[in-house]
């Protein structure tokens, strides 16, 4: 995937419903949310002295980080994704794993990714020896996703995030989890080469400002 443009702006209650009805008035909806929207578990990773965290509190312009995630509590598709920032443009990378192969990595049984035929697996391979790369901790949230095709625009509204503080127990459902604090939720702004006119004044709301939130540093401060 090449490097997308990203902004990000922490919304409140009233800016959701603002949202909602304007873009649904304008973009599609994402064809795998039920009912418009879907529940996302990521479960991040990260070395003993929190890199990955760390670099995004301080600002990092180039950074990365890994984490595993699945959709509707379906584990029959388990992606490892690799998120990529540099500046305000991001890529992220992924493969598709079976329960059984993302139990393992959780379980430190790392060595079968090497034999794996697939660099990004690879890659996470060599990161997590280097590095010293552990499972730290899980975010759920619930997205709702908007789609529009000239500049390839992806608009997503993220609300009730949670963490699941120190558990790592990532394909156990009944986990508890806890509401990770503010913002209400994650107004997100994707796009390719060009943002059109329609979705930049959709998007635009008094008093926000973009921003650089992060969902696992929020979830960080329980654990």
């Amino acid at each position: 995937m090449p490097f997308r443009h990203e902004i990000k702006h922490e919304i409140n209650r009233q800016d959701l419903l603002v949202l909602r009805s304007r873009l649904g008035a304008v973009m599609a909806r994402d064809s795998h949310a039920r009912g418009g929207a879907y529940r996302i578990r990521s479960l991040y990773f990260d070395n003993l002295y929190d890199r990955a965290l760390l670099e995004k509190l301080d600002g990092c312009s180039v950074r990365e980080k890994y984490r595993l995630r699945y959709y509707n509590g379906d584990t029959s598709c388990i992606k490892l994704e690799k998120k990529s920032k540099v500046n305000s443009l991001c890529r992220k990378d992924s493969v598709c794993l079976s329960a059984r192969e993302a139990q393992a990595i959780l379980d430190g049984e790392l060595d079968w990714l090497c034999a794996s035929g697939k660099p990004l697996l690879q890659e996470f391979y060599a990161k997590s020896q280097a590095l010293g790369l552990r499972p730290k901790t899980i975010v759920d949230y619930t997205r709702e996703p908007f789609l529009f095709a000239p500049g390839n625009v992806r608009v997503t509204l993220d609300t009730d995030i949670r963490t699941g503080m120190r558990c790592t127990d990532f394909l156990n459902q009944e986990i508890v989890t806890v509401p990770a604090g503010d913002p209400y939720g994650i107004l997100e702004v994707k796009w390719d080469a060009f943002l059109p006119d329609v979705i930049r004044d959709l998007v635009q709301l008094p008093g926000r400002r973009a921003g650089a939130f992060s969902k696992y540093a929020a979830c960080r401060i329980y654990g």
